[in-house]
């Protein structure tokens, strides 16, 4: 037994301030679940249940911690935790409020004296798991309950807690993935490359726009696989089959044209929200997450209410009614108009927290997992489904890709932040689902600029996500250079190539194994120059330059180099 492991038994909670209550920790080897029997005479309605609760002497030991949402990561050290993303959980998603502690969400790792410590929640079917980090070197382990009844003579089973010690953190994420996918069924295995419209046209997109790009697609970048049209070609968010007027000659039309061009078409869809002004709202207002007055609850109340066209109302997935209304609409756009690949966004929403479901006794896990599960029937088995803005853990086994960083902006800020959010997630590609790392955007926009060396850092940090790969750009507007190096991550993706894996959580170099060679990426996240020594024979990943013995890493730059394994 593991020392750690040994401390956790020992401080494990066995009473609790409510009377009436009984405790059961079920061990087996490294993993346990934990039973609560309501063996008094009236029920109780926790918000939380205390799993485990010790001092554990690891104040200033380094950590990684997941967090419930896409935009929600943690670094830094158990007494200083730091944000890696724009939107903390408990910031303005409001989903824990971190009085005196630090809340990290279903996963925590840290950095020890003898190597790595690992602990996670091996399941998400009902509850959410949170680590609440101390200053001092405190723990306590949760299970988010969310106030719903447990009665006299009934019994919870929390989710399947895991601890992992070694050497080699790779290897215990790697196992922790096998016990994910071996409990709700992993889906990693295809991964789709394409042009997105977002990163250059965002909500104005128009059916010319998808037109002109699909004959790019045609001519000069012809491995470009689908056609995403994204947000801005609905009427209404929630009204998806109904076309906005830039696209007046509506989207089954359009995607008959892609199929005729001999591409695919994906389709952006919000399935759980929607706004006030959209017929699904208006003709439904039954099926939609209620507050305490019963009315459907704007989500900008409890959480953050969105991007745009707000406020978002959302659909209720504890409810028949909505459960059928999503199958049907993914099964229109799948069997009548042709559509297998789906950008499903907003999807946290589907998990929201402070509103009143239809079914009274369900989880906001258990909300969202009915409604993707609906989305699944319509959609098909064989569909690939990506989800983005997406609740992590709750995903798991419902999803075949997953965005694991935040929307790419051509800002430096913004493309290393980025880069953290996909080497932290990585380990997540190999057994749950295809990697989303965002879009490939190498030009310039109004209000978004970014050097040649952040540029060069996006580059290097897209061969080192290890996953799909869709342009964001205007696709005329790529020069040859850039078109070239767009083709070469294309080469990899379709190669299915690894993600880079680091020694630690600086992510300064990071490897992959590719075709016989090793390519070394390079990030140098500091201000200063950065002097790097290379192996005999290395050459530039994108234009196979020799490079020598040694490189200079410029601030905020990144760099891809090749050299054989002999």
């Amino acid at each position: 037994m593991g020392h750690f492991l040994s401390s956790l038994r020992q401080s494990a909670v066995t009473q609790l301030p409510l009377p009436g209550l009984l405790v059961t920790h079920q061990w087996q080897e490294r993993e346990c679940r934990i039973r609560l029997d309501n063996v008094g005479g009236s029920q109780v309605c926790p918000d939380y249940w205390s799993l485990f609760d010790g001092q554990f002497g690891l104040a200033e030991a380094p950590i990684y911690g997941e967090g419930f949402q896409m935009l929600a990561q943690t670094l830094g050290t158990w007494s200083a935790p730091e944000a890696v993303g724009r939107c903390p959980d408990a910031g303005d998603y409001r989903i824990t409020r971190d009085q005196g502690f630090h809340t990290v969400h279903n996963l925590l790792l840290v950095q020890t004296q003898a190597g790595w410590l690992l602990l996670a929640f091996g399941s998400c079917h009902r509850f959410g798991g949170e680590f609440r980090l101390y200053p001092d070197g405190r723990l306590q382990i949760l299970m988010r309950t969310e106030g719903r009844a447990l009665m006299p003579g009934q019994y919870w089973l929390s989710e399947s807690l895991i601890c992992l010690e070694g050497s080699d953190r790779g290897a215990l994420l790697s196992e922790l993935g096998q016990r994910l996918a071996r409990e709700h069924g992993g889906r990693a295995g295809r991964r789709p490359s394409g042009w997105c419209s977002w990163y250059h046209y965002y909500a104005e997109v128009s059916e010319a726009d998808i037109r002109e790009n699909l004959a790019q697609m045609g001519t000069r970048f012809t491995d470009l696989e689908y056609v995403q049209i994204d947000d801005g070609y609905q009427a209404f968010m929630g009204d998806w089959l109904d076309p906005s007027e830039r696209f007046a000659g509506g989207v089954p039309a359009l995607v008959e044209e892609i199929q005729a061009a001999h591409r695919k078409p994906a389709l952006w869809v919000a399935p759980f929200i929607a706004e006030p002004g959209s017929a699904l709202f208006r003709d439904h207002p039954d099926w939609f997450v209620k507050d305490e007055q019963g009315r459907p609850l704007a989500a900008e109340l409890v959480t953050y209410g969105g991007w745009r066209c707000t406020p978002w109302y959302v659909l209720d997935g504890t409810h028949p009614e909505v459960q059928r209304h999503l199958a049907s609409l993914f099964r229109i756009l799948r069997a009548q108009w042709g559509i297998d690949y789906f950008k499903l966004d907003a999807n946290f929403w589907g998990a929201i927290h402070g509103g009143h479901f239809h079914d009274p006794l369900a989880t906001r896990i258990e909300a969202y997992r009915r409604g993707m599960a609906a989305v699944r029937r319509g959609a098909g088995e064989d569909a690939f489904l990506l989800g983005c803005n997406a609740p992590i853990w709750p995903s798991v086994g419902l999803v075949d890709g997953m965005r694991v960083g935040d929307d790419v902006e051509r800002k430096g800020t913004r493309i290393r932040q980025i880069a953290r959010e996909l080497f932290c997630r990585a380990w997540q590609g190999e057994h749950l689902w295809a990697l989303d790392p965002d879009c490939v955007c190498l030009r310039d926009i109004p209000g978004q600029q970014a050097s040649a060396q952040e540029y060069a850092f996006h580059l290097a940090a897209m061969v080192a996500s290890g996953g799909m790969m869709l342009a964001g750009d205007r696709l005329q507007d790529l020069d040859e250079g850039q078109a070239a190096a767009l083709r070469q991550l294309l080469v990899l993706c379709q190669g299915h190539s690894s993600p880079a894996r680091f020694d630690d959580l600086g992510f300064s170099q990071g490897e992959i194994m590719w075709q016989g060679q090793i390519l070394r990426c390079l990030f140098n996240w500091s201000s200063e120059p950065r002097e790097i020594m290379l192996p005999a024979g290395a050459v530039d990943f994108w234009d196979h330059r020799p490079l020598g013995e040694r490189l200079i890493l410029a601030p905020s730059d990144g760099r891809v180099v090749c050299y054989s394994l002999r």
